[in-house]
């Protein structure tokens, strides 16, 4: 055992008793480089961070501009910070003009806090409507939304008032009332193995919310920025949030959240009480400095006009009797074997053979691809024969 390895599970806090334990040194586009010098092709852009690859030049150069610059200076939202003021005016430019107005936190499930916060403040109700095989974060507040017993049976008691429903069910629809403060889901639901919902569904719900004045609250915290196809998921269901949740590759890398709405409702929270959400670090400089040097590569470079091309390359490339269903939305797919067994061995002969990938919290039977959408379609070929090679040793 090599001594960072044994450091690593004498003071590392262990999430798992099977973490992937790979030693990793460097990353740079869509690899990432072990103490060995092995190289791995990330298929999975660190669940879904990496969207324009690892270590791109602007956004190492964005890092080390503001650090030489100043890091942290005071609490959130005291002081002017040009990172801050200019990434979430580069937001909400390429944002409806409803969702106008940005509260960076640390990360997702902060942003879902800080939303749930939001839209109990603003409507004065207490009931939240959320979905089986749901993920939002692992705070306690996140965690009462988390569709699975498994996970939250644990840390009760938890939120009160909180009511799933199958996503894509109609019954919710019947559900959603005076009484309800916000109706929580990921527009496209990520960790039951990439599921889609209907347009007319997502319009269904949009339409009850605003019968009833309960907000809409969309995570794209794992969808969002080109990872469908278009900079935002919602858009392919022609539907607006009330509060939008980010994450993941918010920071270009660096760790950032945040909730988004419109100014009328985000004002609740700086009075009755003042100082109704707050953060230390939340929408730290650098963070954003870097956040908004990779959204500026992704919209400057033609990666998402790509998306749609390299979704069909991998759905016909990966083409093989063992794989039962592949579950796609852009350059983002589900791979469902047969057994939870041998999805596993899968996934590990994958990484022995220099491609990392993972299952879904919900679906263990499933291997996961959400490679950079920065990956060319040449990388993109071999990264598909080494998930074939695997299949082919494991499923013999």
């Amino acid at each position: 055992m090599s001594y960072n390895r044994e450091l690593f599970f004498r003071h590392i806090a262990q999430t798992s008793g099977f973490p992937i334990g790979l030693e990793i040194v460097k990353a740079e586009g869509i690899y990432q480089f072990d103490a060995a010098g092995k190289k791995y092709i990330d298929f999975i852009s660190g669940f879904s961070v990496a969207n324009i690859g690892h270590c791109h030049p602007k956004v190492v150069k964005a890092a080390q501009d503001q650090a030489s610059s100043y890091m942290h200076l005071i609490v959130y939202g005291e002081f002017i910070q040009s990172p801050q003021t200019s990434y979430a005016e580069l937001l909400t430019q390429n944002l409806p003009a409803s969702l106008n107005c940005v509260y960076f936190t640390n990360s997702g499930t902060e942003a879902t806090e800080g939303a749930l916060k939001l839209g109990r403040r603003f409507t004065g109700r207490t009931n939240i409507i959320a979905f089986n095989k749901s993920y939002h974060g692992s705070t306690l507040g996140s965690l009462s939304l988390m569709g699975d017993e498994y996970y939250r049976n644990a840390f009760r008691p938890l939120l009160p008032a909180v009511f799933h429903f199958d996503y894509g069910s109609d019954e919710v629809l019947n559900a959603i009332n005076e009484h309800t403060a916000c109706v929580i889901m990921e527009t496209v639901q990520a960790e039951s193995g990439i599921t889609v919902p209907s347009k007319e569904w997502m319009q269904s719900v949009r339409k009850k919310c605003d019968a009833t004045g309960a907000l809409l609250i969309l995570d794209e915290i794992q969808a969002g920025f080109g990872r469908t196809g278009t900079l935002w998921a919602f858009e392919q269901f022609n539907i607006v949030p009330d509060i939008l949740l980010l994450g993941k590759a918010l920071g270009g890398g660096m760790p950032l959240g945040a909730f988004i709405a419109d100014k009328k409702l985000m004002r609740t929270l700086s009075f009755n009480p003042v100082l109704g959400h707050i953060t230390t670090f939340g929408g730290h400089p650098v963070s954003c400095a870097t956040g908004k040097a990779a959204l500026e590569v992704l919209l400057h470079e033609n990666y998402i006009a790509a998306v749609r091309k390299k979704e069909e390359l991998v759905t016909l490339r990966l083409d093989h009797p063992a794989i039962r269903e592949i579950n796609h939305f852009g350059l983002w797919a589900s791979l469902q074997f047969e057994s939870v067994e041998i999805t596993q061995r899968i996934i590990h002969t994958c990484i022995e053979k220099g491609l990392i990938t993972d299952w879904f919290l919900f679906a263990a039977d499933r291997m996961r691809i959400a490679p950079p959408l920065s990956i060319g379609h040449e990388e993109l070929r071999v990264a598909c024969e080494l998930v074939l090679d695997a299949i082919a040793e494991e499923t013999v």
